[in-house]
């Protein structure tokens, strides 16, 4: 029988993600999908991210079934297994002989024919049993992870984060901040079919409700930004000044966010990679920006009174949209990223006038990319500020009351699951005059 497209681009981007470690939401957007109906590139994302989110609890029921330790086993089929697997337990609407048979086919497809009495018995017996496989979001995650997380978080807030990365979160957008053209943009999507509804952190920002975003003119015009609203309010916390660098500035939303706030500002945005600085040329169409492939730690740039610091980090605040890197991720990558992140904020911090001001955030939950780095960092003429004074002066832009839950000490913290959006860290550094 023949496989549908759906799970076939599901497969081969697990395969992708399993075999090359790329990231599942880069493959899910580039143009092998162009060819799927809306459907089908619908149901392949659900296959991905839901099977990447549930991989250690499908693994622990197909090695409960197995005859063989899953290690030994062909990645082509134990990716075709696991799909089979998780539709089979969290995806009522698809009838078990369709998971089975089509993954059976899979295995097939990728030449593997020898493992098809292997595959097809362990899912037939997965079939009679699926409730077998767990659901506890705790179990979904790697226990390292989840103890580290008890430990500096507590077992409510960590309870609240493995919740939330198991779920699909909501779509936040950015639109244009003139209130004239926000409307404008509104009406237009309203009028092309997409529901809206208001942003929970910032009345700024929406959250899409229904509808393909990606078609329609207002999103390739780049009058509309898919962005968490966490990440919005890193990027509002920056603020501005005459001259802004963005320091690691790919894929470009906090930059635009940076230029529309900021129109009569000159602002530079780095990336260390060809390829990424492209993607931000592409994406970033703001006049005041200047877009350059370099490496902040040894680019001559000049300085400036205003830097934001968003530096590549382990993700941990993002596993809802990447569930990958929970897989990937070892405890030993984060000293690796931490001493590549302290040479950015050294070289960054090197750069900022007297009077001057520094943001620097990352996308993760673990100090050590975070409120220990930042503490290892500073030392004098740099000061701390305090994030609590900030807050008043962004009152007014806030669709939340209890701010105070967002802080950390002198930090800004945001905690999935505790609000609806990624997980941020955010530090404000000065330089006194």
């Amino acid at each position: 029988m023949p496989v549908s497209p759906s799970r076939a681009a599901a497969f081969d981007i697990l395969l992708r993600v399993e075999r090359d470690r790329a990231f599942a939401s880069d493959l899910l957007h580039s143009d092998r999908l162009n060819n799927l109906s809306q459907q089908d590139r619908g149901l392949a994302t659900e296959l991905v991210l839901g099977t990447l989110r549930w991989q250690s609890t499908l693994d622990a029921a197909i090695a409960a079934q197995s005859s063989q330790p899953l290690h030994k086993l062909d990645v082509e089929v134990l990716i075709a297994v696991r799909l089979a697997a998780y539709q089979l337990r969290f995806l009522d609407r698809v009838p078990a002989n369709a998971a089975v048979n089509e993954s059976v086919e899979l295995v097939k497809r990728a030449r593997k024919r020898s493992a098809v009495p292997f595959a097809n018995a362990v899912l037939r017996k997965l079939a009679k049993d699926a409730a077998s496989i767990s659901d506890d979001p705790k179990s979904a995650h790697p226990s390292w992870l989840v103890d580290r997380w008890n430990a500096y978080y507590g077992a409510e807030a960590t309870a609240a984060i493995c919740r939330y990365n198991q779920q699909v979160p909501e779509t936040a957008l950015r639109l244009p901040f003139d209130p004239a053209r926000r409307e404008q943009v509104e009406r237009e999507l309203s009028q092309g079919g997409i529901q809206l509804a208001p942003g929970q952190l910032l009345h700024s920002a929406r959250r899409l409700i229904s509808g393909d975003l990606t078609h329609t003119e207002a999103f390739r015009r780049g009058d509309v930004w898919i962005q968490d609203e966490a990440s919005q309010l890193v990027a509002l916390l920056a603020g501005g000044g005459q001259h802004i660098l963005d320091c690691c500035a790919a894929p470009g939303g906090k930059t635009s966010f940076l230029a529309e706030r900021n129109p009569q500002s000159q602002i530079l945005a780095l990336d260390l990679h060809d390829q990424r600085a492209q993607l931000l040329r592409q994406r970033v169409r703001n006049a005041n920006v200047e877009i350059r492939t370099a490496d902040v730690i040894t680019a001559d740039t000049g300085n400036f009174d205003c830097i934001l610091a968003d530096v590549p980090c382990s993700g941990t605040g993002t596993l809802s949209r990447n569930p990958e890197i929970k897989w990937h991720l070892r405890p030993e990558d984060l000293a690796d990223l931490a001493s590549r992140q302290s040479k950015i904020l050294h070289s960054a911090l090197e750069k900022l006038v007297p009077g001057g001001r520094l943001l620097y955030s990352t996308c993760s939950l673990e100090p050590e990319e975070g409120e220990k780095l930042v503490e290892n960092v500073l030392q004098k003429p740099f000061e701390l500020a305090n994030i609590t004074s900030e807050l008043p002066k962004i009152a007014s832009e806030l669709a939340i009351f209890d701010v105070n839950s967002w802080l950390r000490g002198p930090y800004l913290r945001t905690i999935p699951g505790l609000y609806p959006c990624d997980g941020f860290f955010a530090a404000l550094i000065t330089r006194p005059q």
